[in-house]
């Protein structure tokens, strides 16, 4: 299944405006510190996870916020769109790869390991 290139660019507009203005309180982590400590990164499916196994309270709260932010975003280009939601992730999660590799910051490879 191909998706259109005005697909792409719906999905790239979302995925930059709910991956990188997201912020906690003050006192939590905000996604960009996150990603330069190497705690998160960007997942294929256009989601982040967290780097460590282990990780702290706040660093939980911060995926699950993007996560949930993210995930809302593409339901809803999906529907606007009559598009598979998977599809929508993986341009987004494809997007979101590349901008962490320019970035030098995690990703996630299709078989699951973390690389910068």
């Amino acid at each position: 299944m191909t998706i259109s290139s005005r697909m792409k660019s719906v999905v790239l507009a979302a995925t930059v405006a709910t991956g990188l203005g997201l912020a906690l309180p003050a006192s939590a982590i905000d996604l960009d510190a996150a990603r330069t400590q190497g705690l998160v990164g960007e997942r294929p499916d256009g989601l982040i996870g967290a780097v460590q196994t282990t990780v702290t309270p706040d660093v939980k709260a911060l995926v699950d916020t993007v996560n949930a932010a993210r995930m809302k975003e593409y339901r809803s280009i999906a529907d606007k769109n009559g598009t598979p939601l998977d599809a929508v992730q993986a341009v987004a999660g494809e997007k979101q790869i590349e901008k962490a590799k320019q970035n030098k910051w995690y990703s996630m490879s299709s078989g699951g390991s973390w690389s910068k």
